[in-house]
């Protein structure tokens, strides 16, 4: 594996650097903004999440009427990029959705990170610094 990236990009928002430099195809300009698309949507809508084992988590969102859409969108774009990452979007009761998260064992530390990020931006601190 290669070593971890950190990058700012002009928006202040801080990659983390848990990202490899090989496990994303996505241009280096825009990896913070997708990183900053999914804290928003974690701080917005995370409820919970269960990681079932070292490479699949299952989180629980909760919001508007297009909470399920939103999200199906954010993960087909990220898997566009990141294709080891499989997502699986399912509107649940009321206005919960469950997004099933899978990933090769060689790639756990990213869905830990991902799962750290959930918490962390449920607690308004990421560790993104936004301008």
């Amino acid at each position: 594996m290669s070593e971890p990236v950190n990058i700012s990009a002009s928006s202040g928002v801080m990659l983390p650097a848990w990202v490899p430099v090989d496990a994303c195809a996505l241009p280096t300009v825009e990896q913070p903004v997708r990183v900053a698309e999914f804290d928003a949507l974690f701080a917005e809508s995370f409820a919970s999440v269960d990681q079932r084992t070292a490479t699949s988590a299952r989180f629980v969102l909760t919001g508007g009427a297009d909470l399920a859409q939103r999200a199906q969108v954010l993960s087909d774009r990220e898997t566009g990029c990141c294709s080891f990452f499989t997502f699986t979007i399912t509107p649940a009761d009321g206005d919960s959705v469950v997004m099933d998260v899978t990933v090769p064992s060689e790639r756990a530390e990213v869905l830990a990170a991902l799962v750290r990020r959930a918490h962390e931006a449920r607690q308004g601190g990421t560790g993104a610094r936004t301008a």
